[in-house]
């Protein structure tokens, strides 16, 4: 069944936590769960950090082949409720301060992992996905067609989120903590919401449109 790329790209800006499952070393082969926190960086796709001493992380040294799980079902109807499985590998990525000022953005708690010096990000390059969002809606995708458009660099992100981030707050009380193309990021007490634009907007002027048409809403 074909399912638009838009559905699992919201997922992933919704949910805060996912299931990684990498492979074991002993016994080896085996699937290993763990549960962590991730953000989506700015092509969407899983930003973990980990421990150099996690097991996991161990696991990614040996094979970086991963499976990754989102869901989200806030009543708690995993059945009917939206979940997709992303297959990939997992690559080390520096620490820039961009990449780092965005993964606070969405876990300012994090902070205290990073002044330990132990922690590493590791980001996922998607081969294929498997979305499903309720009885009868489901499909694969090939990770480039998650997003086949050009990403919102972070200076522009950053632009926007300068210029919006007072106006969102006294508007709702959220935290904007990210733009794309197709939506922004809010985070309020630690819960994550994610307002979806109706369609692509493909320049900063259409972005600033949307975003003044986030606020509205918001207020109302």
């Amino acid at each position: 069944m074909n399912i638009p790329a838009q559905a699992p790209l919201h997922l992933l800006h919704t949910a805060a936590v996912g299931t990684l499952a990498t492979h074991a070393r002993q016994p080896e082969g085996f699937p290993y769960p763990s549960v962590l926190p991730f953000a989506p960086d700015e092509q969407h796709r899983p930003t973990i950090l980990v421990s150099r001493l996690a097991e996991h992380t161990h696991n990614l040294h040996a094979d970086p082949r991963a499976g990754f799980l989102v869901v989200d079902a806030p009543d708690g109807d995993v059945l009917n409720g939206q979940r997709v499985t992303l297959l990939g590998t997992f690559e080390p990525v520096d620490p820039a301060p961009e990449l780092v000022a965005r993964y606070l953005r969405y876990h300012p708690d994090a902070e205290r992992y990073l002044v330990l010096g132990d922690f590493t990000f590791w980001t996922m390059k998607l081969d294929r996905l498997r979305y499903i969002g309720g009885f009868g809606a489901m499909g694969w995708l090939g990770g480039d067609e998650l997003d086949p458009l050009p990403v919102l660099e972070h200076d522009e992100e950053d632009a926007l989120i300068g210029e919006f981030a007072d106006a969102v707050s006294d508007a709702c009380g959220y935290r904007l903590i990210g733009v794309d193309r197709y939506g922004v990021d809010l985070r309020q007490n630690g819960l994550r919401k994610r307002f979806a634009f109706e369609s692509a907007k493909l320049d900063m002027e259409t972005l600033r449109a949307a975003l003044e048409d986030c606020i509205r809403r918001r207020a109302n």
